[in-house]
């Protein structure tokens, strides 16, 4: 059976790791992950954008603009639904000062018709008890430290359809100052702070997109299309400082949407920063996410009080999503990973700067405890477009919102909670907690569909990227490293070129690979594939055409190999029914290299939950008498219910050829994954695609990957899964 135990490798982290645990640097690790849906239905449309909290970390409110709503949680050992509060629009920005919460909502009837307004709600009571006009559409809120102040950012945002959104559009965006102090909600103060005439780019036309107050009672304000900084003294209400926030140059940039991490360009581009924080009174960090000039791909800091760059982070965000395996190649041509969020905070005596990148799906976290040398310290996988980012000290926790929300993708827009802990990261993974769990030498990876242990080899695995990435690549994998390692890679060549599959398996032998290659049931055939130790494809092995001509767009998922010589066979999981299967059956193909014959047996799925399916995902010897299956619905998050390993005994097994009556397997329940998925506090992945055998004798180990899709419609968290001693 495979036991739920660590086995040798971890055992060894475990006991190496304990005695340095006291002096273990502190880390966030997550705990829980709740979808926003929880707080309605499943059927509802949301979009957790901003996120703020009480003093003592006990309740979250969020910004749900599509339903126009906020939303409550409390942070505990989870993340727990609290209800929700209508808005009388669409909400943008939340702060909170004592038991009240500050809500900018947009009203506006259209872009040239922009209208706002601030809600007060009692958080005791879940009520409105005061609401002021904006006189615009506001985005960004924020409170003074002494709650003397709010200020706000009028937008007025512009049209993108009108003049490729070009700017100037009237009417121009400015500055809300709310006076708080000694007042009821009814009876605040609004004052107004002009910020036209001040930037190069479209100067009647300020776009104020960002606010953040320091300790002096001021406010930096980014006006991300005027790609400019503005900072604002709250008492007197004046511009007492404002710079262009100029152009990055970035070395070692990818910059092409071609399915291949080459980081070979330079690009220079204006910032247009969208989220600002002040690291200390004198220093500001701001996030450069890009607009239609530009996008660096950077993060920023500033001497508040000259304007000029003191930190620029380079190419360093792009490498940290390509080392973590969540780099959105897709995005290479337009802006990368995209930086948008910022938050800094003081957790004990550390200061700490998150940077959310919206399009890789990571939170980078940073020690800035010297603000103009900030050092990265890991990065956070998140929910899918990671926008609001909320540090709770109280509380030594970090709660981010992803705003991203497609039922029909499986992808649901969340809050994400992570705790400062100091156990050593090695120990966590012992059992499949904190992240990342895989890493890369600077190598670009993701997609990880089949897995293979190496003959004669107890430490390292292979594994094949699939179409989401071209040419295919064989990545090795060191599985006694913690996080797991990428150390190498290795192109598939066909007559000397580099050649792209659709590889969903892989199978070493001593001589080389066995890729299992997905057909699309029309025209592109299911194909084994043989490779040499160098990479090069010796031979395209296809199915009999009495078999390829049944096939679906669900073709070969997993393939591996029992016996050696003349007596090695070749086992492929075709993963769902083909035309011809009994209902609820999917095929095991066998192949047979010194006769070239096929053979096929049956594979009983289990029966899918409404609304799902049941396919294969791999397949792996445990031996020359026992393969092991895994088995999976489609399903991610609440929905996730079948993520299986089965063995099956072929010692009695006589697959037969292309048109007989198939003898079906038996199969028995080896390890349900769906405890090791969550055990992360992620949302449980559809995709675990891979499961390999390392080690020998009483010490081997099971392994498995996830599929991260390439980050497209998927959250791209690469996972490396420990499942334990055989």
């Amino acid at each position: 059976m495979v036991r739920l135990c660590t086995g040798l490798v971890a055992l060894v982290l475990l006991v190496s790791a304990a005695p340095a645990q006291a002096s273990s640097p502190s880390r966030f690790q997550r705990f829980d992950t709740m979808p926003v849906f929880r707080n309605s239905d499943a059927g509802q449309h949301t979009a957790a954008e901003i996120a703020a909290a009480t003093a003592d970390g006990r309740l979250v409110v969020y910004t749900d603009s599509p339903a126009r709503r906020i939303g409550f949680a409390k942070p505990g050992r989870t993340l727990t639904p609290d209800g929700v509060l209508a808005m009388p629009g669409e909400p943008t920005s939340v702060d909170i000062v004592g038991g009240l919460a500050l809500v900018a909502v947009n009203t506006s009837k259209s872009y040239t018709e922009p209208s706002g307004v601030l809600v007060v709600v009692d958080l005791g009571r879940r009520a409105i008890v005061a609401s002021h006009e904006l006189g615009g559409q506001p985005d960004s809120i924020d409170i003074s430290k002494d709650g003397r102040y709010a200020a706000i950012a009028i937008e007025n945002e512009r049209d993108e359809d009108v003049n490729e959104g070009a700017i100037p559009q009237a009417p121009a965006g400015f500055l809300t100052i709310v006076d708080l102090a000694g007042q009821k909600p009814a009876q605040w103060k609004l004052r107004k702070v002009e910020l036209t005439g001040i930037a190069e780019v479209a100067p009647t036309d300020p776009e104020p997109e960002y606010v953040s107050i320091n300790g002096r009672n001021q406010v930096a304000v980014t006006l991300q299309e005027n790609n400019h900084i503005a900072i604002v003294d709250l008492r007197s209400g004046t511009v007492v400082k404002h710079f262009s926030a100029g152009t990055a140059t970035v070395k070692n940039t990818d910059t092409k949407d071609d399915g291949r991490y080459e980081p070979t360009e330079t690009i220079t581009a204006a910032r247009e920063p969208d989220a600002v924080a002040w690291l200390d009174d004198h220093t500001l960090g701001t996030a450069d996410e890009g607009d239609y000039l530009g996008g660096s791909r950077t993060w920023t800091v500033f001497d508040a009080d000259s304007g000029r760059v003191v930190f620029s982070s380079g190419d360093e965000l792009q490498r940290i999503a390509v080392e973590q395996g969540q780099y959105p190649d897709g995005r290479s041509d337009n802006k990368g990973v995209e930086p948008e969020g910022l938050a800094v905070a003081t957790f004990g005596r550390d200061r700490y700067a998150f940077v959310g990148l919206e399009r890789a799906n990571l939170v980078a976290v940073y020690d800035v405890n010297n603000p103009r040398r900030p050092r990265f310290l890991q990065a956070l996988p998140t929910g899918v477009a990671p926008e609001g980012l909320l540090p709770i000290p109280a509380t030594g926790t970090l709660v981010v919102a992803a705003e991203e929300d497609s039922a029909e993708d499986g992808i649901r827009s969340s809050l994400s909670g992570y705790r400062l802990t100091r156990t050593p990261l090695a120990l966590s993974l012992a059992h499949n907690q904190g992240t990342p769990s895989i890493v890369s030498d600077g190598i670009g990876f993701g997609a990880l569909s089949g897995l293979s242990g190496v003959p004669g080899d107890h430490r390292n695995v292979v594994a094949v990227t699939d179409a989401a990435y071209d040419p295919t690549r064989i990545l090795t994998i060191d599985t006694a490293a913690a996080p797991a390692r990428i150390r190498k890679e290795l192109t598939l060549t066909k007559d000397g070129k580099p050649v792209g599959y659709d590889g969903e398996g892989i199978a070493a032998r001593r001589s080389g690979y066995w890729i299992a290659v997905e057909g699309d049931g029309k025209q592109k055939p299911n194909l084994l594939v043989e490779v040499a130790a160098n990479g090069a494809v010796v031979r395209e092995v296809p199915l009999p055409e009495a078999v390829a001509k049944t096939a679906t767009s669900n073709g070969f998922e997993g393939v591996t190999v029992t016996g050696s010589g003349k007596s090695e066979q070749v086992w492929l999981a075709v993963q769902r029914e083909w035309k011809a299967d009994k209902p609820g059956q999917a095929t095991l193909a066998r192949f047979t290299p010194a006769t070239g014959e096929w053979a096929f047996a049956a594979y009983p799925l289990d029966a899918p939950q409404a609304g799902a399916w049941i396919g294969l995902s791999e397949i792996t010897a445990l031996n020359d008498r026992t393969l092991l299956v895994l088995e999976r619905d489609n399903q991610r998050g609440d929905l996730a219910k079948t993520k299986k390993v089965y063995r099956v005994d072929i010692s009695d097994l006589r697959p037969v050829a292309a048109g007989a009556e198939k003898p079906v397997v038996t199969k028995k329940l080896a390890q349900d994954l769906v405890p090791a998925l969550k055990a992360d506090g992620a949302t449980t992945h559809d995709k675990p695609e891979g499961l390999a055998v390392v080690g020998s004798g009483p010490f081997r180990r099971l392994v498995g990957v996830v599929d991260n899709d390439g980050l497209e419609d998927a959250p791209g968290e690469s996972v490396f899964l420990r499942l334990g001693r055989i």
